[in-house]
């Protein structure tokens, strides 16, 4: 029986046979609120699961009819039961090996990163690279790269890479070591430039689009498969503690869907994994579009599971809001903070029209969903007029096709998304960490396209809520954060961190609204929601307890919400009855 048939057959079991005669459950769930987040988001007590699935919702009374010997009762008390979270955008398999080898602290000022570079150069040998990844200079005190000079007197003997993404900056070593000088031009065919000093026409080591010429080799020992295997299971335990059941890697590389196939052969993994496949822009057009197809013959995209499925590729379409190399329509301004010194630029737009075109065309013919990280104005508008190109001829909406970030968003965009049927997925724990340098930057006003979510959820667009998870094990001490709660109260009261005013309060999510975009409409994001991403009959049984009714508790205690138990296909995962801080 396959399993459309199953769950036609358990709709139709609990229609027409009697509570008395139904079949028995192995878990109950009743004496609560339990949220299905259906299409009119129904509230109701209890819920019953067999073979993994949800064979009722309803009354208590009426639910607990299906108890037998070997049912497992579990009562309530009154609290929320949701649909297991999920996050649409992380980067599960690379997060986990962050801290694989040594502990990295948190930096908070330049001088917490110029003490860790510090540090390393004294345990790795003269000549080895240091590298710092994904700190972010919107979330330094001093909101500013780490200067040539500074990384130059902590570490004069090593090469040193502070890296954000596809922008770094470097000291006298490593640009020595990469070839980067005052004669160096991007001749590869790819976007970006090294920043040179107008006096002397030196470079300043700060580098835009350009981290792929560095030359950096890892002192880090070969790692095994075994390792990242154990690493990214201790992740997934911990993304349970947080109630999340789903996640989507958005940038998976080869090597890291064979982790993911590895940590699938030794059983059915906690969380359920989505993996848009990482394909590179630059090179022959012909080469990217056969890697695209490629991925599109991989059994993970052919053969449907569950718990481990390739579902599209995923391209880089700009820089980022964090390191000033965002595309957007009007110029960013001279900035210290992000060390731009022409009032005419704009950031960097990786990947040409004319190139993009025939990458999103390949795609759909593949089946596969396209995404892009596209954070700037002008990079979500470019892309999705790549799309209104390529669906003039192929229907993009049965390939959900998908913007990632979207971070500022036009109306014109919003609008152009709603119409073409355009899903996004996008991560409110960059609006908490990040308001106050973007404040900074461009002021109150011009952040009104920052992440515009109730114009979107008005619009009819389909939205879903993520974390862009990079480093670290650890919901709140991760960068970036992947607690969904505090992504969840960001999205309700658009208050940041260390910014004195709610971020344009008119785009603030209602609680029903929150809910559903890190539960329905996240499945929808990943085409998952005709198996899980609500509590209705015949789907899986995806389902977290908590302790905090986020429907009616006040917006301050939003964030604090703990964890009482975590299901996936009916089997309990995590479980923390007392609601302490996992």
């Amino acid at each position: 029986m396959d399993n459309l048939t199953r769950r036609l057959l358990l709709c139709c079991l609990a229609v027409f046979i009697p509570s008395a005669l139904a079949v028995e459950a192995e878990l109950i769930l009743h004496n609560g609120k339990v949220a299905t987040v259906d299409r009119t988001f129904s509230i109701h007590e209890a819920i019953a699961v067999e073979g993994g699935r949800i064979v009722e919702v309803g009354r208590s009374v009426d639910v607990l009819r299906r108890r037998g010997a070997r049912t497992e009762i579990v009562d309530l008390r009154g609290r929320l039961a949701l649909p297991g979270l999920m996050d649409s955008h992380a980067h599960p398999a690379d997060a986990c090996m962050t801290e694989f080898d040594h502990s990295i602290p948190p930096m908070e000022r330049i001088q917490d990163v110029l003490n860790y570079i510090q540090a390393r150069a004294l345990v790795i040998p003269v000549g080895g690279w240091i590298e710092v990844r994904q700190v972010f200079i919107t979330r330094l005190r001093e909101q500013r790269y780490p200067t040539r000079a500074e990384l130059d007197r902590v570490a004069p003997n090593h090469p040193v890479l502070f890296a954000t993404g596809p922008d770094a900056s470097l000291n006298s070593l490593a640009l020595k070591l990469s070839g980067i000088d005052r004669d160096f031009i991007v001749a590869d065919g790819g976007s970006g430039f090294a920043e040179k000093d107008a006096s002397t026409g030196e470079p300043t080591g700060i580098l835009r689009n350009c981290s792929r010429f560095v030359k950096v080799e890892s002192p880090r020992s070969p790692v095994s498969r075994t390792d990242k295997v154990r690493r990214l299971r201790e992740l997934f335990a911990d993304y349970n503690s947080v109630g999340i059941t789903s996640v989507c890697d958005r940038d998976a590389s080869f090597d890291e869907i064979e982790t993911y196939k590895e940590l699938r052969r030794g059983g059915v993994p906690t969380v359920r994994a989505s993996l848009s496949a990482h394909i590179e822009s630059i090179g022959a057009l012909a080469g990217i579009q056969e890697s695209i197809r490629q991925v599109s013959r991989d059994p993970l995209f052919t053969e449907r599971d569950d718990s481990l499925r390739i579902i599209g590729i995923k391209v880089f379409l700009d820089g980022g809001m964090l390191t000033g190399s965002a595309y957007m329509q009007q110029p960013w301004g001279v900035s210290d903070i992000y060390s731009i010194k022409d009032p005419n630029y704009r950031g960097v737009l990786f990947i040409p029209n004319q190139r993009l075109v025939p990458m999103v065309r390949t795609a759909v013919e593949c089946g596969l969903q396209f995404t892009a990280h596209s954070v700037g104005d002008a990079a979500v508008q470019a892309l999705l007029d790549a799309y209104s190109e390529v669906n003039q001829e192929l229907p993009l909406r049965k390939v959900r096709f998908c913007v990632s970030h979207s971070n500022f968003m036009t109306p014109k965009s919003v609008n152009q998304a709603s119409k073409l049927g355009v899903m996004l997925d996008i991560q409110p724990a960059w609006l908490y960490h990040d308001s106050h340098t973007l404040a900074k930057q461009f002021g109150y006003d011009r952040l009104r396209d920052f992440q515009p979510l109730r114009s979107l959820f008005e619009a009819g667009v389909v939205v879903g809520g993520g974390s862009d998870h990079m480093q670290k094990i650890g919901s709140l001490r991760s960068v970036n954060v992947y607690n969904p709660f505090l992504g969840m109260a960001t999205a309700v009261s658009r208050r940041a961190r260390i910014y004195e005013r709610p971020m344009h309060p008119e785009q603030a999510l209602t609680r029903e609204q929150v809910v559903r975009f890190y539960t329905s409409n996240n499945a929808q994001v990943l085409g998952c929601d005709d198996r899980f991403g609500s509590l209705e009959l015949g789907k899986l049984a995806d389902i977290v307890v908590l302790d905090t009714d986020l429907l009616t508790c006040p917006e301050v205690e939003i964030a604090a919400t703990r964890v009482l138990r975590t299901y996936v296909g009916g089997k309990l995962v995590y479980e923390n009855e007392k609601g302490d801080k996992p």
